[in-house]
């Protein structure tokens, strides 16, 4: 049964001024001219760098540049055989999250079983779905080895990851960014894996704000923020007045880290502008107003052309993980909208390209 979750905090002045400023800098970025070339560019780097924080907040040893060595298959580093493996299946979920969030997949307890599995499995992409853990855990300081804080019992983590579940689907009128906020703090709370959590976490809160229209192109990476300010990520998210769940954590003022990961949010939206600045996006050709015309998925499945000039039905489901059937349907539905064109009209081996309006995006001319 789901064991209700009512998160304790309040709005603040600063949580009201963070979400504006998120919603200002959503709304720029929408409006930056662009090209398909430079935004894959940024997306790809936004990509790394959310790949190498998240799992430098962890220990890993990888830098940005050995990690891209790792994920291209050029070359690994011997030693680093379990760095090598985080950065593998971190870069694999993550892959995943923006999948289900262009389907616009609805958060079950599967996908979120389903992430787990993907960040712990070496860059493997069929895996089942990782169960909870079925005894205690405990988080200790790295130095001290003193516990710091111990998760709810196992026989209470189905309900309680049920229940956050239920009340992330539910509260859909709060703030896309507090509901994301929010559910990453219950999910390291209650812990339900003996590994893995903190990074599921944060996967999990980008799966939500991509979901609720945040993704802003992919090029941000709120796992820079955290890692740039760890001690203040830790402080925020260290909450109640025992290290016991059953002790002042479950009902605890998350106030605090509310402030926290939605200034977090903010700065990382804010930092794409610079970004796209130092790319010298805006003097560049601006392909912007042809890219709105596209849907996510649209923009998305440019990055396939980008490698092949024809695609069959078969390679979008694999990029965007759909069935034959629902493959084949979205590619008839783009030749409908003008967005593909038929190259091989036979059924086995139909093959499909980007129409001649479309296909400027990808060879920058006009």
């Amino acid at each position: 049964m789901p064991i209700k979750f009512k998160p304790n905090y309040t709005i603040t002045p600063k949580i009201m001024k963070c979400l504006m400023r998120i919603e200002s800098a959503k709304e720029k970025v929408f409006h930056l001219p662009l090209t398909a070339t430079v935004l894959s560019s940024l997306r790809e780097t936004a990509r790394l760098y959310t790949t190498h924080y998240s799992t430098m907040i962890e220990g890993n040893r990888l830098d940005p540049n050995q990690i891209e060595v790792v994920l291209k298959h050029e070359g690994h580093f011997p030693g680093r055989e379990r760095d090598e493996h985080e950065v593998k299946g971190y870069y694999t979920a993550l892959t995943q999250v923006e999948k289900w969030a262009v389907q616009g997949t609805p958060i079950t307890e599967k996908m979120i079983q389903t992430l787990h599995a993907l960040v712990m499995a070496n860059g493997k992409i069929n895996t089942k779905p990782t169960k909870y853990r079925d005894g205690q855990n405990v988080i200790r300081d790295g130095r001290t080895r003193a516990i710091v804080y111990m998760p709810p019992e196992a026989k209470d983590v189905k309900g309680l990851m049920s229940g956050m579940i239920t009340w992330m689907n539910k509260n859909i009128d709060l703030p896309c960014p507090v509901v994301a906020g929010i559910a990453h703090y219950q999910f390291a709370t209650i812990h339900p894996y003996y590994d893995g959590n903190g990074r599921t976490a944060r996967l999990l809160t980008t799966l939500l704000l991509h979901l609720g229209g945040y993704d802003l192109k992919g090029l941000y990476s709120l796992e820079e923020y955290y890692a740039r300010n760890l001690g203040a990520y830790y402080e925020a998210i260290s909450i109640g007045e025992s290290h016991n769940y059953y002790m002042g954590r479950a009902e605890a003022d998350i106030t605090k880290w509310v402030e926290y990961v939605v200034e977090g949010m903010a700065v990382s939206f804010e930092n794409i502008l610079k970004r796209m600045k130092e790319a010298k996006v805006q003097g560049s050709f601006d392909q912007s107003a042809l890219i709105r015309k596209l849907d996510p998925r649209q923009r998305k499945a440019l990055q396939l052309f980008q490698e092949f000039e024809t695609i069959t039905s078969h390679q979008i489901g694999n990029f965007f993980g759909f069935k034959p059937r629902t493959s084949a349907a979205l590619c008839a539905n783009w030749v409908k909208s003008g967005f593909l064109t038929i190259v091989d009209s036979s059924n086995k081996g139909r093959k499909y390209k980007l129409s001649t309006r479309y296909k400027k995006l990808i060879d920058h001319t006009i």
